[in-house]
Formats: C-alpha cells, sequence, structure tokens
C-alpha cells in the first residue's frame, strides 16, 4: 500500500465530473489537468491516458517542497484531509510527462471558472464534455412545476407538485452517489409576464440551484420545460416565437459568464400534433419539423449572440417529441451552429406500455414484464440508429429522461430495464439522464437514496 503524506487521507478514483473547475495546461504535458474544489478535499482529473500510472504530488502554496499524496492507475482523483480556506498546488506525472501546476483553495464553494470568463472554457470539445458527464439525473417535478390551483409564487411552484424547498444538501447528495450531471427542468413562462419577462426572484433561485450543482462537482443541463410551446406555438407561431427568444435572452444574460460546467437545452418534449398526425400519415409533417427546426435555430442563435461564454457555450438541441424516430427521421435538421457545439437530446421510454402506465389504456396493454431477447433487441435498435445518424457523424446524444415507473411491475423488472437503458447508452458513449421526481429513487428530505445499492450499480456503469 502507498504512503499517504501528512494531512493527505486518500486518492480516490472518481466517478463525478467537475465543474466549478480551475484548469492548467501546457503543450508537452499531462493535458486536461484541473481541480474541483470540495469540503476538505479537492478533486483532480486530467485528460492524458498514456502512462501506467499517475503520481499525485501537492503542496500549501506558500511551501517550498512537494509531497507524494498517491499513485493511481485512472485519470482522475480525490486529496481529501485538506484545511477549507487555504490555497493549495497540484501536479500529477506520469511516464515521462508531467502537467502544470494548478492551484486551488480547499472549501470554496465558487471557484473562478465555475461563473467567471477566465478559465471557464477549456477548449474541450462537446463530444468530450458530454463523455465527461457520465451517468446524469433529473432533478424534476420541482421548478418545472405548473398549474392553477395555487398562487403563484417561486415557493409555491418549486413544492407544487410534491417536492420539498430544494437545499444545497439535497443537490450534494445526488453527487455524492456518483451522478455526473444534473439536468434541471423549468417552467419559466408559469411566473413570466405574456412578453416573457422573467421575476427577478423566480431568475434569482434558479441561479442559486444551478449554483447549488455546479460547486457539488456535476453538470448542469438547463433547459425550459413544461412551457405550453406546442399549443402556444401551434396558435401564433411568429409571437410565441418572439417570447420563446426573450425568455432565452434574459437566461443567456444571467448565466454569460458561468463556465462550461453548464449547458442549456433548447425545449424540452415539443411537437405540433394538430399540424401533422405523428401517428399516422405525412400530411403536414414537413411544416411541422420547419417550424420546429426553426425554433431550435432560434435558441442558437440567440445564445451565440449573447456575451460572455455564450458564444463558446455547449448547448443541448431537443429533437421533435424527443422522439428517436422523429429525430432519425429526414424533415429533422440540427441547426446551423458557427461554434459547432452542440449535442441532440431524446427521450427513451419504450416500450410505453411497460415505462409509462400500470393499467391497460385505450393505446396499449400495460406490461409487467421485460427481458426478452426481443425487448434486448429493440433496445440496440434505438441505440444503434441514434449512433449512425448522430454520434458517428460527430453529435454527441445525451438521453435526457428515461425511466420505467408503476405500480403494476416489480422492483426487478424496473431495474433490469434502468440498468439495461443506462449500459447501453453508455456503452455508445452517451450519456443518459434518469427522470426522477419526489418519491422516487431519491428521499429528498433525508438527502439519501431510497435504494443505495441499485444506485450504485446505476452510477458504476462506464
Amino acid at each position: 500500500m502507498k504512503k499517504i503524506i501528512a494531512v493527505i487521507l486518500a486518492v480516490i478514483i472518481l466517478c463525478t465530473c467537475g465543474a466549478a473547475e480551475i484548469f492548467a495546461d501546457a503543450a508537452g504535458g499531462i493535458a486536461g489537468f484541473r481541480a474541483t474544489a470540495g469540503d476538505k478535499k479537492v478533486s483532480l482529473r486530467w485528460n492524458d491516458s498514456g502512462a501506467e500510472s499517475y503520481t499525485v504530488s501537492w503542496k500549501r502554496t506558500a511551501a517550498s517542497s512537494w509531497k507524494i499524496a498517491g499513485n493511481t492507475k485512472k485519470t482522475a482523483a480525490t486529496v481529501s484531509g485538506l484545511q477549507n480556506g487555504v490555497s493549495y498546488d497540484f501536479k500529477v506525472s506520469g511516464g515521462k510527462k508531467e502537467s502544470p501546476v494548478v492551484t486551488v483553495t480547499a472549501g470554496t464553494k465558487k471557484a473562478a471558472s465555475s461563473k467567471k470568463s477566465d478559465g471557464g472554457m477549456s477548449g474541450r470539445t462537446t463530444a468530450e464534455i458530454v463523455a465527461d458527464m457520465g451517468i446524469g439525473i433529473n432533478l424534476g417535478n420541482t421548478l418545472d412545476s405548473t398549474g392553477d390551483w395555487f398562487e403563484k409564487t417561486v415557493s409555491n411552484q418549486e413544492t407544487a407538485w410534491g417536492s420539498p424547498i430544494i437545499t444545497e444538501e439535497m443537490i450534494q447528495g445526488y453527487a455524492d452517489a456518483g451522478f455526473g450531471v444534473m439536468r434541471l427542468p423549468v417552467s419559466w413562462t408559469l411566473l413570466a409576464d405574456s412578453k416573457g419577462n422573467i421575476p427577478k426572484e423566480f431568475m434569482d433561485r434558479i441561479e442559486e440551484v444551478v449554483g447549488w450543482i455546479l460547486d457539488s462537482g456535476m453538470y448542469c443541463i438547463l433547459n425550459t420545460h413544461h412551457d405550453d410551446w406546442p399549443a402556444k406555438f401551434e396558435k401564433n407561431f411568429e409571437g410565441t416565437l418572439v417570447i420563446y427568444e426573450n425568455i432565452w435572452k434574459q437566461i443567456a444574460e444571467r448565466f454569460k459568464d458561468y463556465g462550461e460546467g453548464l449547458m442549456f437545452e433548447s425545449m424540452n418534449e415539443v411537437g405540433f400534433d394538430s399540424v401533422w398526425n405523428q401517428y399516422g400519415g405525412t400530411t403536414g409533417k414537413s411544416k411541422a419539423f420547419n417550424m420546429f427546426n426553426k425554433i431550435n435555430q432560434k435558441f442558437v442563435d440567440t445564445i451565440r449572440a449573447s456575451g460572455g461564454n455564450n458564444p463558446e457555450r455547449h448547448l443541448l438541441i431537443a429533437s421533435y417529441w424527443t422522439n428517436i424516430d422523429h429525430a432519425c427521421a429526414k424533415e429533422f435538421k440540427m441547426p446551423n451552429d458557427p461554434a459547432g457545439r452542440c449535442a441532440i437530446s431524446v427521450h427513451y421510454y419504450t416500450p410505453a406500455v411497460l415505462c409509462l402506465i400500470d393499467s391497460d389504456v385505450d393505446w396499449g396493454k400495460a406490461r409487467t414484464s421485460w427481458g426478452t431477447d426481443a425487448d434486448y433487441a429493440e433496445l440496440e435498435k434505438y441505440m444503434d440508429m441514434m449512433d449512425e445518424n448522430f454520434a458517428k457523424k460527430g453529435i454527441p446524444v445525451i438521453i435526457g429522461e428515461y425511466g420505467c415507473f408503476g405500480d403494476n411491475k416489480s422492483r426487478s423488472v424496473i431495474e433490469k430495464w434502468t440498468l439495461a437503458v443506462a449500459s447501453a447508452a453508455a456503452e455508445k458513449g452517451f450519456c443518459p439522464v434518469l427522470w426522477d421526481t419526489p418519491g422516487g429513487e431519491y428521499d429528498r428530505e433525508h438527502a439519501k437514496f431510497s435504494r443505495p445499492d441499485f444506485i450504485k450499480k446505476l452510477t458504476g456503469i462506464k
């Protein structure tokens, strides 16, 4: 066993992804070396993978001599047992190469690169960012709540669908379980005025939660969710496009100096069934997709025209109804992006009669089992479709939602399906983001997962 020096307790391999990161890079050395401050610890990652093992070294910034924290065969480590508020230097060496030195203060909640433009964008590609995200989870049915039965206040929206008020401790619990990215669904128009002007107190609250996500070490995907875009665009396309643009202008302005840990997503599940019946025929299909493609283009143009880091920000483009078949249809077009930094989002709830219902409905008979050869073949078919149409063409894939719900099926079936989907996605290099809501996998009141063994299997998928 390698000896651990002074107050350094351990070097532990991470599955989490750094958002509030400080970068150090230099030609000829170990590339992409970066550090994320935590409570009495600093998490380190680097991109080089050419050495058989790496040595992590540290010292107080004010000290002259280096100490060895330990050795690892991986490209990530955590140095623990540090003193909060103290500045430390770190470097890593492997083979004949050494990283430049990165300096970070333990316990710092908002490192410079999480918000400020200096060092906030590392130059990594969108594919590298998506690969770094690992396994993700949604903070569902919370800041995306809608309805007409409650007074329209910030706290009422947050709790309307059963969630307690979110705390930093709750967010940290997701990160501690090994999730690398949190998708933050937000319904902006519920509290906005008729022109889409967002109240300051709501924007402040969203920024607070985004900050907690980034400070935890997770990436954050921020979207527009239950904003009733389908009906609004069908009724008045051009007028609604003005409101949509206004909302994204405000979001872009508020978050313009945040680093690459924050990704914007154009919309959630949007399509236009009064224009084209997706369940039969092709009448109106081209028009519906043209409308949809125009919205995505407006999203990209709006973000790229804003300031700060937004001209380089990594963006997530929703597909039509976030449906894999529609994403792969010839009518769907990825928007023109001068930065070339877009991923695509789809959702996976297949078969719907298993994942979405627990009793028979007019469109299907509820299933209670899954796992036949045909079931696995169907899963692979859809993963292959996204691989061929997007990933292999250089467009990273994020499965922004997936999940299996209902009281009519056993826990073993739910877990088998969930792990299979996450594994199939990860094998292709996609990032799967589990849909989770109050009363789901995570006990928000106690900031812990109800079934930690299952979550450990899920977040351990590579």
